[in-house]
């Protein structure tokens, strides 16, 4: 089918007591996995590109490969843009077929943060595609750290910007590599008692997945973006296949042995944002 917007997916979600998982791509081999994934679990995948990914491979020709796969797809496909820092960031994205923009003006003072995200917000929409903004600062594990959301602020932010989907910090961190960390529910029950705007967890891999699973179900988040912990699966099996057999130099045959680990490993991530009946 073809690629839909992140507001076809998270709205239903948000109706419906579920959550998507925006995966961060890095390239073909885990973009193609996380479809396969989402295929064999039969729910929708938002596939995300990140800065690092966009320093590897360029915005357009990333689009052009979310648009093959999703084309294919069985399932309904989001093309996200992930952390875009700049108006030139987003405005090449949507040129290059993205149908979600997430743009990150959360280290920049709270009006300059709405007015920069409001103009994103009108492009996308004029476009007819989703905008994601973040307020609050999500910080990084052994780096930055993190500024919680203030849930009146947030409330100003969506209200003032009119995006899709709001990323918050609570708790949350960037590049966890484990799971026991959690996030500060009370924070996020008194967010979603001032807007009904979807919201999305950054630097998702961090956070247990009983929570997970909790939050998906009985919050307004509906977005989880998971990163770090499907690189690590990736990497794993990749040193496997490497180390297997150290007469082995093509790097196509390599790299077809990550495919099925990196699949099982992110069906048990989706598995854990589905609603109860599903």
């Amino acid at each position: 089918m073809p690629l839909v917007t992140l507001s076809n997916v998270l709205q239903p979600a948000l109706k419906q007591g579920h959550a998507v998982a925006g995966l961060v791509t890095l390239g073909w081999e885990d973009m193609r996995a996380y479809v396969a994934a989402a295929e064999a679990e039969n729910c929708p995948v938002i596939l995300q590109a990140g800065p690092g990914c966009r320093e590897h491979t360029p915005l357009p020709v990333l689009g052009k490969m979310f648009r093959h796969l999703a084309e294919s797809a069985s399932v309904p496909v989001v093309a996200h843009l992930d952390h875009g820092y700049t108006f030139d960031d987003c405005k090449e994205a949507l040129e290059s077929g993205f149908t979600s923009l997430m743009f990150d003006g959360s280290r920049k003072p709270l009006q300059q943060n709405i007015d920069e995200t409001a103009a994103i917000a009108e492009m996308a929409h004029a476009a007819g595609i989703s905008c994601e903004g973040e307020i609050g600062f999500v910080g990084y594990a052994d780096g930055e750290a993190s500024a919680g959301t203030d849930p009146q602020e947030a409330a100003q932010f969506a209200r003032e910007t009119g995006v899709d989907a709001m990323a918050i910090s609570v708790g949350n961190v960037h590049l966890q590599q484990d799971k026991d960390g959690g996030l500060d529910e009370p924070r996020i029950r008194a967010i979603q008692a001032l807007t009904d705007t979807p919201l999305v967890i950054h630097g998702g891999s961090g956070v247990p997945m009983a929570q997970r699973t909790s939050l998906a179900r009985t919050s307004n988040i509906c977005k989880f973006n998971i990163g770090t912990e499907l690189r690590m699966a990736f990497g794993a099996a990749l040193r496997d296949a490497v180390n297997s057999d150290d007469s082995r130099f093509d790097r196509n045959q390599i790299l077809k042995d990550t495919h099925d680990p990196l699949v099982a490993a992110t069906r048990t991530v989706l598995r854990a944002f589905k609603g109860e009946d599903t």
